[in-house]
């Protein structure tokens, strides 16, 4: 379907690619991976021919269709949504736009190149066109009150639905897309999910949402020394075959045959999961052609992550009463209680962001709340990484300075001690010394992780703990809030982090809260709280 040949990319002396080789069939969905910098979004852009590789060719089986999701929020700004739509399969909106203006201007000379026009656009399914991208955009939860409205007039999460009905649209042969899920809601990317795993063409995605990419990929496509290797499986399995293989690989004395029957049971767990998985379509039989050899270490480094308390909080963390906030009028939520006992780990969501965020706001003295009290219990000790951490680093401090600031004791101020600790966070040697003026969203977020494990306490409050992190990053924050002892409140978009740390689920809405004790998909498939939410949001 699309093939890449000895593709290689050179930005001055630094060479991206490296006489790349690779084909994409059709019916597998690639997720592409790699580590920041590593060219993911690059090689999406020479695909679809936004940029000029160095040398080399991408070559499209010839009659076949390519779709990219569009990046450039206000492209189709004079446009209505409908024809935005529309607008994703460029044949047919061109047919559709010829025809409409010839019939403007009817007349006998131009009643051949009418009927010429009317059997091309049959052939294409035109005359359902509008039906077919009205219902895409219901699906994904554009109400036909907004069909009709200009893109400029709309808002901005929305815009980016109307641009992902536009790549969806007309069932593209190769569909590329750069961060679908930024800035949609859970249910949306549930419906985006089911779609492409069940899509029968071509896609590739580049993504850092790991439940996402273990829901729709037959195959990873990993960007690695300047190459790209196709590996069968989603993501869980490509991190946890190269993590077995770099297990294996450092234990030189163990027996060649001990290694493959390890392996091979490794691939036997990891194939009864993908059978009970919901996502288990008859496109997803690749896991059928593992190949244990296709299973090789990887070079990513991962940051070392691990919250010890300084001491363990008691069985009282946090009691809120009757909680409300509001900003400029609009009720953020209303009559929050909550008692929050040891060992809570809790996901707290809403439908607007501002109300989680005011949330933590409040419960660390940074904003008032309308009503309502809270209290924290004595033997807590608590830490916050927030969604904007920019006032943190409004400063000139090396980081080694920065991260001092939060240290406890002399020895955890000696140099040697502060940049071990910023080592496990992959700021190695020359790093260190940056300042914080200089960092990307991504180093702010790891130097904030570290001042978190420096507080050393026992609960901890995270608002999008993962935005800017790459997949690394991510993975190893995960799991050392699984293994975390102390209690956390935390509000994430990364539906696999919210499943595997939450054991509770509290959802703040206007009209009240909505508390439970459950894992997020039970929280998200229970019908009767689906009912309930709706009403919440709606009184």
């Amino acid at each position: 379907m699309l093939t890449v040949s000895n593709l290689s990319v050179q930005f001055g002396k630094r060479i991206l690619f490296d006489e790349v080789n690779v084909t994409f069939t059709q019916g597998n969905c690639y997720g592409i991976i790699g580590a920041n910098g590593a060219g993911k979004s690059t090689f999406l852009k020479i695909l679809s021919g936004d940029i000029d590789p160095t040398s080399g060719r991408v070559i499209l089986e010839p009659g076949k269709r390519m779709s990219v999701l569009n990046q450039n929020h206000n492209m189709f700004d004079e446009h209505t949504v409908l024809e935005t739509v529309l607008m994703g399969n460029k044949t047919l909106f061109a047919v559709k736009k010829e025809m409409d203006e010839l019939y403007l201007d009817y007349n006998d000379s131009n009643a051949d190149r009418i009927g010429e026009l009317q059997i091309q656009f049959e052939e294409m399914n035109g005359w359902n066109a509008d039906s077919d991208a009205a219902t895409m955009l219901s699906n994904l939860g554009i109400s036909e009150e907004f069909h009709y409205t200009t893109m400029a007039d709309m808002d901005g999460k929305l815009k980016v639905r109307v641009l992902l009905a536009q790549a969806l649209f007309g069932n593209p042969d190769v569909l590329i897309m750069d961060e679908p899920t930024n800035d949609l809601d859970f249910e949306t990317i549930g419906w985006l999910e089911n779609f492409l795993a069940n899509y029968e063409n071509t896609v590739l995605v580049v993504s850092h949402d790991r439940h996402f990419l273990d829901a729709v990929c037959t195959h990873v496509s990993d960007i690695d020394f300047g190459k790209i290797t196709h590996y069968s499986g989603n993501y869980t399995f490509w991190y946890e075959s190269s993590q077995l293989a770099a297990k294996q690989r450092a234990q030189q004395n163990k027996k060649a045959e001990e290694k493959k029957a390890e392996l091979e049971e490794f691939i036997r767990r990891f194939s009864a999961n993908v059978a009970k998985s919901k996502q288990a379509t008859s496109r997803k039989k690749m896991i059928e052609k593992l190949n244990i050899s296709d299973i090789k270490p990887s070079s990513r480094r991962y940051p070392a992550i691990i919250f010890d308390q300084e001491r363990e909080a008691g069985d009282q963390i946090l009691n809120i009463q009757n909680l409300s906030a509001s900003i400029e009028g609009e009720t953020l939520f209303k009559g929050i209680d909550l008692n929050m006992a040891k060992g809570d780990k809790i996901v707290v969501f809403s439908k607007d962001s501002r109300a989680t965020s005011a949330f933590y706001e409040i419960l660390n003295g940074n904003m008032t709340a309308d009503s309502g009290t809270f209290d924290w219990g004595i033997t807590t000790i608590q830490s916050y990484l927030p969604a904007d951490n920019h006032s943190f680093f409004e400063n000139d401090y090396t980081l080694v300075d920065w991260l001092r600031q939060w240290a406890k004791t002399e020895e955890e101020r000696d140099e040697v001690y502060v940049r071990g600790f910023l080592g496990k966070m992959i700021f190695s040697g020359e790093e260190a010394l940056k300042t914080g003026r200089v960092l990307s969203g991504g180093e702010k977020v790891r130097c904030m992780i570290s001042r978190m494990m420096m507080l050393r306490a026992n609960v901890l409050m995270l608002d999008e703990p993962t935005n800017h992190l790459d997949l690394e990053s991510i993975t190893a924050f995960n799991n050392s809030l699984k293994n975390f002892k102390g209690s956390v409140l935390f509000t994430t978009h990364d539906h696999e982090f919210a499943q595997t740390v939450a054991n509770r689920v509290l959802e703040l809405t206007p009209n009240g809260v909505i508390d439970r004790y459950m894992t997020f998909d039970e929280y998200l498939d229970d019908d009767k709280i689906q009912e309930l939410r709706k009403k919440m949001y709606n009184l």
